[in-house]
């Protein structure tokens, strides 16, 4: 038996996390859940978004599965999530995205992923308030953090088959920075031959995803570039919603929705939980249960191929009633 944290967050993410859950568990992997609380709501109850024995459970356990936590705009804590990848040191964002046969999309065969480093750029959150019209952000690449990065992409790539390898940057521009992740992912990448690389510059990246995602396996990029690319390339296969992501380090790993926690529509049974629930088929792989995962993954095309949809991607069922559809086809 696996033993998992489970991160219900605020808003749909009650909904979502229940709807992946309800999933795995249909899947018969012996799996047990340990509740953890973070996010907004968190904070209301206990003063704070996010306490040491949740950072404890998840490295204890190894793997979370975790929902949508929301953070304050200009004012108030941090991210959860920028927490609990710097505590633990979660250096990769992991973002496979593919189109779905019944998603309405931009490019039906599309099959890409994006590998974001996660624990320095622009996020490391080093600002400083100069004057009252002046702040300033420190940006911080190191050699270490880009090495480790490029490393897990080019593995990734020969671990799925993948035969090119891409990096973001803006070395042009930001000549040491962006240099140094240039240069670091060029060394890495010539120990890798049977791997194709390139690199592109983060403006023309995304005006070419847009114009010619095929040409895309892997794109590996510092953090703020892979942030953006990340959604970019989640709209091209029908946005969010059905874009599952993973965050990933040394000894511990958190799978968790990529959207927001909506709270708009909290409760009212329209979320669409199959950023959730791929999700967690990426967990149930990376906690061995490979057949277990691609059920989940198999039975999600199947709900889709046969039309059957949530409200977002123009369909007509629930939160709820999605759920049943892919436990069906499991």
């Amino acid at each position: 038996m696996k033993t998992v944290t489970l991160i219900y967050g605020d808003g749909i993410g009650k909904e979502v996390i229940a709807a992946a859950k309800a999933v795995v568990e249909a899947t018969g992997a012996d799996i047990a859940w340990e509740i953890q609380e973070a996010g907004a709501e968190a904070a209301e109850k206990y003063g704070q978004p996010i306490d040491d024995k949740v950072i404890e459970s998840i490295a204890k356990n190894g793997v979370a599965l975790k929902g949508p936590t929301a953070t304050p705009i200009g004012k108030g804590f941090r991210s959860v999530n920028v927490e609990i990848r710097k505590r633990l040191d979660l250096y990769v964002n992991l973002r496979p995205l593919r189109s779905f046969q019944g998603v309405d999309c931009l490019y039906p065969d599309l099959n890409l992923t994006i590998v974001r480093e996660n624990t320095e750029g622009l996020y490391t959150g080093i600002e400083q308030q100069v004057t009252p019209d002046h702040a300033e952000a420190t940006k911080i690449i190191t050699r270490g953090a880009s090495e480790r990065i490029v490393e897990y992409a080019f593995q990734y790539a020969q671990k799925m088959g993948k035969k090119k390898v891409t990096a973001i940057h803006k070395a042009n521009i930001m000549k040491l920075t962006d240099g140094l992740f240039l240069n670091c992912a060029k060394e890495v990448a010539a120990k890798y031959n049977d791997i194709q690389f390139n690199d592109k510059i983060i403006d023309a990246a995304c005006m070419d995803l847009v114009l010619n995602p095929a040409s895309y396996d892997v794109l590996v990029a510092p953090n703020l570039y892979g942030d953006i690319l990340s959604d970019l390339a989640s709209a091209l296969v029908g946005g969010l919603g059905v874009a599952p992501g993973a965050n990933i380090g040394k000894n511990a790993a958190v799978f968790e929705a990529v959207h927001g926690s909506a709270p708009d529509i909290a409760g009212k049974d329209l979320a669409n939980p199959t950023s959730a629930i791929l999700s967690a088929a990426m967990m149930l792989k990376h906690l061995g249960y490979s057949q277990a995962g691609e059920k989940v993954e198999a039975a999600v095309a199947q709900a889709f191929a046969h039309g059957e949809k949530t409200v977002d991607l123009g369909g007509n069922l629930g939160c709820k009633a999605f759920t049943e559809a892919v436990i069906k086809y499991i």
